[in-house]
Parts: C-alpha cells; structure tokens; sequence
C-alpha cells in the first residue's frame, strides 16, 4: 500500500490512537485543576479574614503539617501501615470475590444457594463487624486485614458474577458452532467478556478497601492513617485531620492509577467510544 493510500485508508489512523493522543498529556494537569482553585480560593479567604481558618485549616497550615510529619518519619510510618493493610485486604477479598463470583455466575444452584446471603451480608455496615471480628481475631493485624477483605469482597463478586451473566447468548453460539470445548469457551470467549467488569469491580473493590480500612484502624492500631484521623480528633488537631484525609485521596488516586495501568493490556482488544469523549 502506498503512502497516499494509507493516508485515505480508514483503518490507517484508528480512533483510540487519536484519543490517546490528545489527552495523554494533559489528564493529570486537566484533573489538578478544579482541587488546586479549591485551595487557592480557601487560602485566599482565610488571609483576607473572611474565615479565621480553625476548623478548616488553609491549605498553607495542611503543607506544613505534612511536612513535619514527614520530617520526624510519623508520615511515611502511617502510610506503609495503611498500604500494607490495603494490600493484604485487597489481594484475599479481589481472590475470593473473583472465585466465588465466577462460580456463582456459571453454576445457577450455587447462585440460588449462596446469593441470598451474600447479598444480606452485604448491606452490613462495615463498623457492625469490628466487635465481632474483635473477639474472633483480637486486636492485632488479623481482624483489620478481615474487615478491609470483607469490603473488597462484595463489588468484586457482584462484578465478577454479573459479567459472567450479561455475556451475549450469541456468542456462547458462536462458539458451539467452531465446536469449540469448554476450555476454548471460557479462554476465548467468556474470559475477554468478562475482563471489562471484571476491571471495573476491582477499582470498586480498591476503593471501599481505602475506606474499609479507617474503620480497620479504629480497632486499637497505634499507626496508619486511621490513626492519624483518631489522634487529631482526640487532641483537637483539625489541620492533622484534614492532612490524612488528603493523604487518603492522594494514595487512593495513585493506586487506581496503577491498578487502571495494569489491567488496560487485557483490555486492549477493545475498541470503543472512549476515545471519542
């Protein structure tokens, strides 16, 4: 093909390549820009007076409360206690969550026989557990972890199960008419049906960890970010309080970034209207 034809060619410049283009650089500084006039505007208004800034400190006090938790190593502590946790909830809920959803979604007696209940023990609050899970596990790591795995666990199953359950009736036909097994099935059809959701579910699950864990370390932990809330509410610290809450969101933020990072190449076959928007 010459270079005039290609260049007239409707598949020689696909649409994602064109979006990936256009926005790539841009996203991080385009999604800065609404938090950073927030905090311009809030600093603003406590130097002029129209706030004195004691319940909600001034961006300006945060940054300096950041920076001396940093400088005595409280911070960095604090933040690789929480992560820690997260992790070790996230890597047991995503797993369970995964199992049983794809086995719920592909075995109907099981679904009837499990669903209900996981579906009732899903509308627990997640501070009903800590007592529980208190005198089950103690104080220590083990209920902490459970409690971040059982928040994980329930957007993951309903994820994995209801993908597996969306898949399109005329692709499981199409599949039957290659004579494909059931191996071939769920590799190359059911698995890439599901990989979307399955995507979305764990970003879910990552996201309620974050806040499964607050609730984690209000079970007696002397470190990690929860700590930080319940110590600076304690002492009457707002500035701490609002300095760990921006932590919080800044992790939670990076780490679906990588997670969204490690999960596009097993979404790449697809081509959707993302890059149109």
């Amino acid at each position: 093909m010459s270079a005039a034809e290609a260049r007239k060619s409707p598949v020689a410049a696909p649409v994602p390549e064109r979006g990936a283009r256009r926005f790539g650089g841009h996203e991080l500084v385009l999604g800065l820009v609404v938090p950073v006039v927030l905090a311009l505007g809030w600093e603003m208004a406590v130097r002029a007076g129209l706030s004195n800034g004691r319940l909600v400190p001034p961006p300006s006090r945060i940054w300096l409360t950041l920076v001396d938790l940093w400088r005595t190593g409280d911070l960095l502590k604090h933040i690789l206690a929480t992560l820690g946790r997260v992790g070790a909830g996230f890597a047991l809920g995503a797993l369970a969550g995964t199992v049983l959803g794809a086995v719920s979604g592909a075995l109907p007696l099981f679904r009837r026989l499990t669903d209900p209940l996981f579906q009732g023990l899903r509308s627990v609050p997640s501070i009903a557990w800590v007592p529980l899970f208190i005198l089950w596990f103690g104080i220590f790591e083990a209920p902490k972890v459970t409690l971040i795995a059982v928040g994980v666990f329930f957007p993951v199953y309903l994820g994995v199960m209801g993908a597996i359950q969306s898949v399109d009736r005329k692709l499981i036909e199409v599949g039957r008419m290659f004579r494909l097994g059931r191996g071939a099935m769920m590799r190359r059809i059911l698995l890439p049906a599901i990989l979307p959701s399955w995507a979305i579910a764990l970003r879910s699950g990552l996201g309620l960890g974050f806040m499964f864990v607050v609730a984690a370390e209000f079970m007696g932990a002397s470190e990690g970010l929860g700590y930080l809330l319940v110590d600076g509410q304690q002492l009457g610290k707002p500035d701490q309080i609002v300095a760990a809450i921006i932590v919080f969101a800044v992790l939670g933020k990076v780490w679906d970034s990588v997670l969204v990072a490690l999960t596009a190449p097993l979404m790449a076959w697809q081509d959707t209207a993302r890059a149109e928007l």
